[in-house]
């Protein structure tokens, strides 16, 4: 299982460090190219891409540090690292999707304003370089969500949607582009607001899943339900309770109370936890950390 977290911690390290190459291009280029065709928007959208950068050195600290060994400090481990990581992604998140909100608004109002500024004025080269940003954008998020589920990194899901909130920001400056062209001056700001909204609630989604993980909270009902066919395909495992779970990063803490035959032997019932801690670590694609407390079936302390 080791081996598996060292092999899940290269793939998502390489997918983050490709990632935040591409940002910085993408940054340089936008802003460069925005300064000199004169549009704001895409000066924004380059600042944007920016803040990426930080969110994936935000994801690769969060698994270098999430991924170290249990020391006597942390018996078990340093999970949380990463949902501390997945946390500040989807913070982040939430400012981008707020700022862009309130900067279309703001750029609606000063359309009536009699000092407004005039129109930005829309180049080739800025829809060249928005389409380029929406591929290469699209294809990251296609790229790092893919690793973020086979690693059941949080963090990385959360880091996928602000490589897809950089295309989609992207797409708003392409809309403001054909809304100027069409005599609509108000298209670039609704679809600005469109993809604001929509950042943020991604972001609360994925904010929301940390604090269940910081709150204790059981693993999801599928995990569970695999966890239990796990335990009555053992016909010598009589019954079981006080079955607890939770997550810690991409890591599942399961403990739970077996009861076995009165009659066996303590090495025997010693193999019976065993095998089922092998299973569950064979069957369950998460890394798994398992405590199993053999019992006697004995009536009293059948529950």
């Amino acid at each position: 299982m080791l081996t598996d977290r060292r092999q899940d911690d290269g793939r998502i390290r390489r997918v983050t460090w490709a990632g935040l190459w591409i940002n910085l291009g993408l940054t340089v280029v936008k802003v460069a190219v925005g300064l000199l065709a004169g549009s704001l928007a895409l000066v924004a959208d380059g600042f944007h891409s920016l803040s990426d950068i930080a969110t994936d050195l935000a994801v690769i600290l969060g698994v270098y540090f999430g991924g170290k060994a249990p020391d006597p400090k942390h018996p078990y481990g340093h999970g949380r690292m990463e949902t501390f990581s997945a946390a500040f992604v989807a913070l982040t998140l939430i400012a981008v999707g707020l700022v862009m909100i309130y900067k279309a608004g703001l750029e609606i109002a000063k359309v009536h304003l009699p000092d407004a500024e005039p129109a930005m004025t829309m180049t080739s080269a800025v829809m060249a370089i928005a389409i380029l940003s929406v591929v290469a954008k699209e294809l990251l998020y296609q790229w790092t969500r893919r690793v973020a589920v086979k690693t059941h990194s949080t963090a990385l899901y959360a880091n996928a949607w602000h490589h897809r909130s950089d295309a989609f920001s992207s797409v708003a400056v392409l809309v403001g582009v054909a809304a100027v062209k069409l005599g609509y001056p108000h298209g670039d700001q609704l679809a600005a607001i469109a993809v604001g909204l929509m950042i943020v609630l991604v972001a609360v989604r994925v904010i929301s899943g940390c604090f269940h993980e910081f709150s204790e909270r059981a693993v999801d009902r599928q995990t569970l339900t695999q966890i239990e066919a796990i335990l009555q395909a053992d016909n010598r495992i009589r019954q079981w309770h006080q079955l607890r779970t939770r997550s810690v990063g991409r890591e599942v803490f399961i403990d739970l109370h077996i009861l076995v035959d009165p009659a066996l032997n303590i090495t025997d019932a010693h193999q019976i936890a065993d095998t089922l801690e092998s299973n569950l670590h064979e069957q369950i694609v998460r890394p798994v950390n398992v405590i199993v407390h053999v019992e006697p079936d004995t009536p009293e302390l059948r529950k």
